[in-house]
This record gives structure tokens, sequence and C-alpha cells, in this order.
């Protein structure tokens, strides 16, 4: 079972072209000035089965892609694996926003169950933590300066960091 605090079935202002958003429930981050303050508690939001959620982006043939919020979607990495596993194979594109950055995921992934899975299943990964100071309306799918869009695949073949260029 997810615990979500939203999904949103056509979204264009959360990643390129036509995507399905989920919004995760909980976060341990707490960032001021967070966009989703109301999705940090790892109790409010409600229960949905991760078919349930599979249907629901299947049912949308001009969907892009999936994209993967919060809270925090490594909360929930085993569950988060699993429905993008399911829309991969169907050639669609997987997008997760994190406020961990990619060095603490890989570092993280070695003891936390589903974190390697759901990295595996990623396209773009949106990382590091709001930043208020650092926030800037300029930046395409990022909230502040710090944060990196990297292309996952390539960044894990190489063993280092590939930015994805947005």
């Amino acid at each position: 079972m997810l615990r979500l605090f939203g999904e949103v079935t056509e979204s264009i202002t959360d990643g390129p072209g036509l995507r399905y958003v989920i919004f995760t429930q909980g976060c341990p981050h707490y960032c001021p000035g967070c966009h989703n303050p109301e999705s940090h508690s790892f109790t409010d939001g409600y229960l949905v089965e991760e078919e349930k959620v599979i249907e629901e982006i299947l049912k949308n043939p001009l969907l892009d892609g999936v994209t993967l919020s919060g809270g925090e979607p490594f909360m929930q990495a085993s569950e988060l694996a699993r429905v993008a596993k399911a829309v991969k194979e169907k050639a669609l594109s997987v997008i997760v926003y994190s406020g961990y950055t990619f060095e603490e995921l890989i570092s993280l992934s070695k003891e936390r169950k589903g974190y390697t899975e759901l990295l595996s299943f990623t396209d773009v990964l949106i990382d590091g933590r709001f930043e208020i100071d650092k926030k800037s309306m300029d930046l395409r799918f990022r909230g502040s300066r710090n944060q990196r869009a990297i292309d996952v695949p390539a960044s894990l073949a190489a063993g280092s960091v590939v930015l994805y260029p947005l």
C-alpha cells in the first residue's frame, strides 16, 4: 500500500510532457518554504494499492511519463519501485523528486530496502532539499538553485553524477 498526499492525472508542470504525478505522504526533511508542507506527516494522507495507481496511469494513452514527488518518495521506495517498473514496461518515463542528493541515495541504498530498485527505474532525479535562500522562478522543474536534474541511468553507469539537460 502507498500512503499518498495526492495525485494529479495530467500535469505539464512536473516534468517534460504530459505527466501523471504521485505526491507521497511523509517527509523527514521539513524544508523551510516547502511547496507541500501538508505532505510531511507520515500518518496523514490516504492509502491506496499500487495496482490501483498503476491501473489509473495506464488508462491514459496520452501520458509521456510519471513523476514521483512528495513528501519524500524514497520513504516508500519499494512500493514506488513496483509502480515505476510497471510504467517503464509501457515505455513511460519516470522522474523522481527527492530531498536526498544522488550521493546520499546511493549511500543509503546499502541499508534501506527499495532504494536501489527505485533508482534503477528512474530516468531523471531532481535531487536536493529545497533551500529557500536559493529559490528561483527561472529554473525549469526545480525550486532552488542547489537542486540538480540528474540522468540516473547514465550516472549509475558512470559511477558519478551526469546532469540531465532541462
